[in-house]
Parts: structure tokens; C-alpha cells; sequence
């Protein structure tokens, strides 16, 4: 992978983990467009449980990233003889 692409998904992942990570127990998650369209999922995505899932995605979200920081693409391969 060329190495501006693969610098731009770990960014771009580390901040998709961070947002998720953070916005769920912000007021912005409680005051937005769905829940004053759609009341009836008020009692889904103001639950804890839900919060928490989406800041666990925003874990894993995160580790992906280092993830990706860390791994090596493998070696390349020699034409046979």
C-alpha cells in the first residue's frame, strides 16, 4: 500500500475512534437531528448500553489504527528462477 495512502487511514481511523469514543456521552449526542425526528429511539440511544457500544467501536476503532501503524506489509516475492 503506498505509504500517503496508509498514513491517511491511520489517521483517519484514530479519529473516527476518538469521535466515537467521546460523542456519545457529550450533550451533542442528546440534542440532534434523528432524536428530534424519530422519538422513538430515545429510549435506544440514550441508553448507557448503546453509549457504551459505540465507544467500544471507537476502542477498536483505535487500536486498528496503532494496528496499522505497527504492521508491515510482507515481504515481496521473488520470481522463480
Amino acid at each position: 500500500m503506498n505509504r500517503f495512502f496508509r498514513a491517511l487511514l491511520v489517521v483517519l481511523c484514530f479519529e473516527m475512534g476518538a469521535l466515537l469514543l467521546y460523542l456519545p456521552w457529550t450533550t451533542f449526542w442528546e440534542q440532534n437531528y434523528f432524536l428530534a425526528h424519530f422519538p422513538s429511539l430515545i429510549g435506544v440511544v440514550l441508553h448507557p448500553f448503546f453509549r457504551g457500544i459505540v465507544s467500544g467501536i471507537g476502542v477498536l476503532d483505535i487500536f486498528l489504527a496503532f494496528g496499522l501503524i505497527s504492521s508491515r506489509p510482507g515481504p515481496d516475492r521473488v520470481p522463480p528462477q
